[in-house]
């Protein structure tokens, strides 16, 4: 899946500051398992003390960029019969939701290799693999980094992820002839001020299907009508239309398809201080609720082109 060679032929150690390795965690149905698979890669919370050491920012602005308690929201899922994924590393280290060399020239000591995409709309805004800024557009670090840094993340922390994605779909496909990805996410609850929405209040719930092409329009027209009765308002592709990983595993012509959800966070958590709300348990249970709709979902027939 990595297109560099080099990235292939070095041997990196595990990051001793982590403290599982890999830095992900697959919690797997006890039974029963569907072809529906659960991704949160944005919801991971440990950060390394050296890279802690190389920011300028504080513990709690860094979290800025956290999908938080999101894979809380969809803890069901195992139990319902959905494994769940998730990085444990924060997306402001290593962005599994970007291409694994996306990089920002600017913020290395030297050049960076052919491989490396240095222009996109991700890299532009600050986003790329290895993030310039946390989300409201603050600069993260003191200084430039050496390319070896973001070598070694992707190979310990973006690897690993996606290492199991291609796993749990496969495993999906093998058992049930088809595979349904949900990639679960969270977004402020309101446009920044670089958006398109700036300073709008977005919809309760955004489904990404990158405008019609991941997944079945019958099953996004299921999801939509779903959440519409639990009284959340939606809107389709806008302001996100699925990223990196919704685009990249949806192969629907082999019955793999791939969806994106966006949970607007004054549902569910405190957006400044980075803490549950009331909202949190209707949420959990909505999404729950979901898990068993997208399960049923999941199957040859209805997925049928």
């Amino acid at each position: 899946m990595t297109s560099s060679a080099s990235l292939k032929s070095r041997q990196f150690l595990p990051d001793p500051e982590f403290p599982v390795d890999p830095p992900v965690r697959v919690t797997q149905p006890a039974s029963g398992r569907s072809a529906l698979v659960l991704s949160s890669p944005h919801s991971g919370d440990i950060y390394p003390a050296s890279f802690r050491g190389a920011s300028q920012l504080d513990p709690l602005t860094l979290r800025r960029s956290e999908d938080a308690f999101i894979h809380e929201l969809y803890a069901a899922g195992p139990a319902l019969g959905a494994p769940l994924l998730e990085a444990l590393f924060p997306r402001a280290y290593c962005d599994p939701n970007r291409a694994a060399y996306e990089l920002d020239p600017g913020m290395f000591d030297a050049p960076l290799p052919p491989h490396v995409v240095t222009d996109s709309s991700k890299i532009g805004a600050g986003l790329g693999t290895i993030a310039r800024v946390v989300a409201g557009g603050l600069e993260i670090y003191k200084g430039k980094l050496p390319f070896a840094e973001a070598e070694r993340r992707v190979e310990t922390c973006w690897r690993p992820y996606h290492d199991a994605i291609e796993s749990l779909l496969a495993e999906a496909k093998a058992q049930h002839g088809v595979a349904l990805l949900l990639d679960c996410h969270s977004m402020p609850s309101v446009g920044g001020s670089n958006q398109p929405d700036a300073g709008q209040r977005r919809a309760d719930m955004v489904i990404g299907d990158f405008h019609g092409v991941s997944c079945a329009p019958h099953l996004v027209d299921r999801v939509e009508d779903y959440l519409k009765s639990c009284g959340f308002s939606t809107t389709r592709n806008k302001p996100y239309a699925g990223g990196y990983i919704t685009q990249y595993y949806s192969r629907r012509d082999q019955g793999i398809h791939s969806l994106q959800l966006e949970i607007n966070r004054d549902l569910y958590m405190d957006e400044t201080r980075i803490e549950k709300a009331g909202g949190f348990a209707r949420v959990q249970s909505a999404m729950s609720g979901l898990v068993e709709l997208l399960i049923a979902s999941a199957t040859p027939d209805f997925l049928k082109e």
